[in-house]
C-alpha cells in the first residue's frame, strides 16, 4: 500500500469542495429569494397581499391600477373579450339610442340615410293623441322593407307577407273609404260591425295585425345585432330567436322549418352592420342601428296597446 503524500490529501478535498460550494449557493439563492417574494407578498410580514391566489383582496390602489391597464389581447379559450378602442354601448331599456361616449352621428341616420328615412317615418306615425297614423305608418313600412332586403334571402322571406300587407292596406288608405282609414282608431270602428260578425272579412284589421307581428320580428332583430357582444351568439343565432318569439307561433310547420333553414345562411354580424350602415365604424353602426329598433319599438309598444284594447291580437 502506498501512503498518501502531504500534499495530495488538501488537492483532492479541494476538487470535492468546489462542487458542493456552488451547489451551498445556488440553495442560499433560491432560499433568499423566496424569502423576499414571501416577504412582498405576505400581509403578516408587511406585504400587499395582492397575488395571493386563495381568497386574498387586493388593495384599492392595485385594483386602480389594474382598471387603467388596456386589454390589447385574449387568452385562448376565452367566451368574449373586448379589445382596445372605444367603451362599450350603455343600452337603454330593450332598445334605444345605444351610445359611445364620443359618439358621432353616422350618415345612415341622416336625411339620405335610409335607416333615417325609417326612424322619421315611422316616428310621425305616433299621433299626439295616442293613436297611429296609417298612411306615414306604412310609408315607414315601405323604407324598412326597402332596407331589410338586400341583407339577405332571409329577410326577404320574412318581410314578403308583410310587403304584400302593406300593399293592400294602401289601397284601402287611398281608396274610395279613405276617410275611415286614416289612423288605427278611424279602421278599427269602420270595421267594427264586420271583427264581430267575420273576422276574417275585416281585411284593414288583420292585415294592420300581421305587420305588428312583422315589426315585432324586425325590431328584435334589429336590436339584438346591435348590441350582441363579442363572442356570443351571431347575429344569425339572435334573428333566428327573435322570429321563434315574434313570427313561428303564427306560422304552420312548414313555414317555421324553411325559417329555420333559411336562418342557417344569415349573414354575419359584421357583414350586417356594414350593409345597415355603410361607411361607420362598427361602434357607429351599432349605435344607429339600435337607435332605430328603438323607433320600432316605440311603434310597436302603441299598436299593442291599441290592439289589445280592442280586443285585436287574436284576430288572425
Amino acid at each position: 500500500m502506498g501512503v498518501a503524500l502531504p500534499g495530495q490529501m488538501p488537492r483532492r478535498w479541494l476538487h470535492s469542495a468546489i462542487p458542493l460550494a456552488v451547489f451551498a449557493l445556488l440553495l442560499v439563492y433560491l432560499w433568499a429569494r423566496n424569502l423576499r417574494e414571501y416577504s412582498v407578498h405576505s400581509p403578516a410580514l408587511g406585504g400587499t397581499g395582492e397575488s395571493r391566489p386563495w381568497g386574498s383582496k387586493a388593495s384599492p390602489k392595485a385594483l386602480t391600477a389594474l382598471s387603467r391597464l388596456p386589454l390589447s389581447g385574449c387568452g385562448s379559450g376565452t367566451q368574449s373579450c373586448i379589445a382596445e378602442g372605444p367603451p362599450p354601448f350603455q343600452v337603454q331599456q330593450q332598445s334605444g339610442p345605444v351610445e359611445g361616449a364620443e359618439w358621432e352621428e353616422p350618415q345612415c341616420l341622416g336625411p339620405q340615410g335610409m335607416l333615417g328615412r325609417i326612424m322619421r317615418q315611422f316616428r310621425a306615425s305616433l299621433k299626439p293623441e295616442g293613436d297611429v297614423e296609417l298612411s306615414q305608418y306604412l310609408a315607414g313600412w315601405r323604407d324598412l322593407v326597402r332596407f331589410v332586403t338586400p341583407l339577405g334571402s332571409i329577410f326577404a322571406f320574412a318581410t314578403s307577407e308583410a310587403s304584400a300587407k302593406v300593399t293592400a292596406l294602401e289601397a284601402l288608405v287611398h281608396g274610395p273609404q279613405a276617410a275611415h282609414y286614416t289612423s288605427l282608431g278611424t279602421m278599427v270602428a269602420w270595421e267594427r260591425p264586420e271583427i264581430a260578425s267575420s273576422p276574417s272579412r275585416a281585411s284593414g284589421s288583420v292585415s294592420m295585425l300581421l305587420l305588428h307581428r312583422a315589426l315585432r320580428w324586425s325590431q328584435l332583430c334589429l336590436h339584438r345585432v346591435a348590441t350582441g357582444m363579442l363572442g356570443g351568439p351571431d347575429a344569425g343565432v339572435q334573428c333566428s330567436d327573435a322570429y321563434g318569439t315574434a313570427l313561428a307561433p303564427h306560422h304552420s310547420w312548414l313555414v317555421r322549418q324553411a325559417a329555420h333553414l333559411a336562418f342557417l345562411a344569415f349573414p354575419g354580424r359584421g357583414r350586417l352592420l356594414k350593409l345597415m350602415c355603410p361607411g361607420a365604424r362598427e361602434t357607429e353602426a351599432r349605435a344607429a342601428v339600435a337607435r332605430a329598433a328603438g323607433t320600432l319599438e316605440d311603434v310597436y309598444n302603441r299598436t299593442q296597446g291599441l290592439l289589445a284594447e280592442r280586443g285585436l291580437l287574436e284576430l288572425a
